[in-house]
């Protein structure tokens, strides 16, 4: 048994906090939430004086391609846990969102954790991602062994964009990626022809499966639109003709965005005069309640902070509320188990944050992890 006590309790974005409150954690559940718990003698209490406590945060993009990645069955439990301490538990992330890596990876990673031998975060994996006919980004391609290159699925026709979606479900995938446009060369983006995406989406539908969109460019983000794409992986960085009536298409048709800001900075460009329009796209599409999910492409990107998003966040007019949404609530309940996760309630799973400052006071408190705490089993815990 594991209780936190005396902290303020955020239980959801939407729910007044609760001050001098604790949390009562019985075989990997809360038990009991509120200001007047009783904390049995038996359990370990983490003290939550001057402290805030939060549902546990997802990074709903991310990937597992780095090389330190490789040869996961024969790695050590305690590299294996270092690695994602640094990576996610450090950070408050307790579920995380593989948007394309190699399954033989992200799969071992997920049953190694799931059977109880290795402290992690949920991990949910797109698999291999699915490219248009000839189209696998310019930035992939030297990553990719030559012999496994006509093994990744760029589908020509409707038929083997159904077939993809079917291997990659088979193999595990809870989600699919489709890059609807993809860098063939700097500045070149190639579309996904739009039946194709169509088929895909609708044949992961059918399993009850997200599907994520790689947009790139208008062209892209049209194709995601028209083909039913519940999840834009980034904003289009080429913004041409990303205008408010498309925006207000997304939105009126349910598709969430990840904005991944600070990758766009960090392997795009400093720029402004590149930054700028792809911030006013997440400005935009947020104003008109355009559904927002955190994620940081990390795996991709290899700085892990994530200082620099809550504060391109909060540039493009996010408030403290909106961001505890997007890491929690938001992502939770767009993957159907809001019930079980995302909220600090009675009978929800104990997947927590301790904080040590209030980031309703100040964003960047999203940043300061004392504790973090997966089905009851503490992943991270600051001295």
């Amino acid at each position: 048994m594991l209780a936190i006590r005396n902290a303020r309790i955020l239980p959801s974005p939407d729910v007044p906090p609760i001050d001098r409150g604790t949390v009562l954690i019985k075989n990997g559940k809360i038990a009991r939430v509120g200001p007047d718990v009783a904390v049995p003698p038996t359990a370990t209490v983490i003290p939550g004086d001057g402290r805030v406590v939060t549902a546990g945060f997802w990074n709903a993009h991310v990937h597992f391609t780095e090389p330190k990645w490789r040869r996961v069955r024969r790695r050590f439990s305690t590299l294996l846990e270092a690695q994602f301490h640094d990576m996610f538990t450090s950070r408050g992330f307790t579920t995380v969102v593989d948007t394309g890596s190699d399954p033989r990876i992200t799969l071992r990673l997920r049953r190694r954790i799931d059977e109880g031998g290795l402290l992690g975060p949920k991990i949910l994996t797109a698999g291999p991602g699915i490219y248009p006919p000839r189209g696998i980004p310019y930035y992939l391609r030297g990553t990719i062994p030559f012999y496994l290159r006509p093994l990744i699925p760029q589908p020509t026709s409707p038929r083997s964009a159904r077939w993809a979606v079917r291997r990659n479900v088979f193999r595990g995938a809870d989600l699919i990626k489709l890059f609807t446009g993809s860098y063939v060369e700097r500045g070149v983006v190639r579309p996904m022809p739009e039946a194709v995406a169509r088929a895909a989406v609708e044949a992961a539908h059918a399993q009850d499966r997200l599907v994520y969109s790689h947009p790139s460019n208008l062209e892209g983000t049209r194709i995601a639109l028209r083909a039913g794409v519940d999840v834009l992986a980034h904003p289009p960085d080429a913004t041409d003709g990303v205008d408010d009536a498309l925006l207000q298409e997304m939105v009126d048709r349910k598709m969430a965005m990840i904005p991944t800001l600070k990758m766009f900075e960090q392997t795009g460009s400093a720029s402004r005069d590149y930054l700028a329009p792809i911030y006013e796209v997440v400005r935009r599409f947020h104003a008109r309640g355009g559904e927002i999910l955190f994620g940081t492409d990390v795996g991709y990107m290899k700085d892990y902070s994530i200082e620099e998003e809550i504060q391109a966040l909060s540039g493009c007019g996010f408030g403290p509320r909106e961001i505890l949404r997007s890491m929690t609530t938001a992502p939770a309940e767009r993957f159907g188990v809001g019930e079980s996760v995302g909220s600090v309630v009675s009978g929800a799973r104990a997947d927590l944050v301790v904080l040590d400052a209030d980031p309703f006071e100040n964003p960047l408190a999203f940043t300061q992890v004392r504790a973090t705490i997966r089905g009851g089993r503490v992943l991270h815990l600051h001295p």
